[in-house]
């Protein structure tokens, strides 16, 4: 048993509009995707940063904890960051160990020594690092920039 002619016209008019409405929405979703700061499937984002301490001449380890970049996974799954690395403009580089991110969390990575915990990393430096105007690049484990936070020059920028 076949469908009348006006029931037909009707069911193609609407499988046309709902084409047309799906496609007119996939250029403005991509085009969306590709002005995120971010690399193109990473849920991983520089947060806060405290650099260049009060006590910048202070070279003890609590001085130099005072000194963090924090990374944040803003996605719902974990991630295993073993590989990754984070480095400033003078090219100290911090290289993460077998570290997994949980979902919706962060970690603040020290400057000095310390004992890694889920919440905190450090890179077991004796001297300070960032700067009052500088650069954190998070790059991946095959070294595709992941995220950049710049500060110091016209206040915080992010850049990718």
């Amino acid at each position: 048993m076949s469908a009348s002619l006006p029931t037909r016209r009707v069911l193609a008019t609407l499988l046309a509009a709902g084409t047309l409405i799906g496609a007119a929405t996939l250029p403005a979703a991509a085009d969306d995707h590709r002005r995120d700061h971010r690399g193109p499937h990473s849920s991983l984002v520089i947060g806060d940063v405290q650099y260049d301490s009060p006590s910048r001449h202070d070279r003890s380890n609590r001085a130099l904890n005072r000194e963090w970049v924090e990374i944040r996974n803003t996605g719902r799954h974990s991630l295993n960051l073993r590989g990754y690395t984070l480095t400033d403009q003078q090219g100290n580089r911090y290289r993460f160990p077998d570290f997994r991110l949980e979902g919706r969390s962060a970690v603040k990575v020290h400057t000095g020594q310390g004992r890694d915990t889920r919440h905190d990393l450090y890179q077991d430096r004796n001297r300070q690092i960032w700067n009052d105007r500088d650069t954190a690049t998070l790059r991946d484990h095959r070294g595709n920039v992941i995220d950049t936070e710049s500060w110091g020059r016209r206040g915080h920028q992010h850049r990718g």
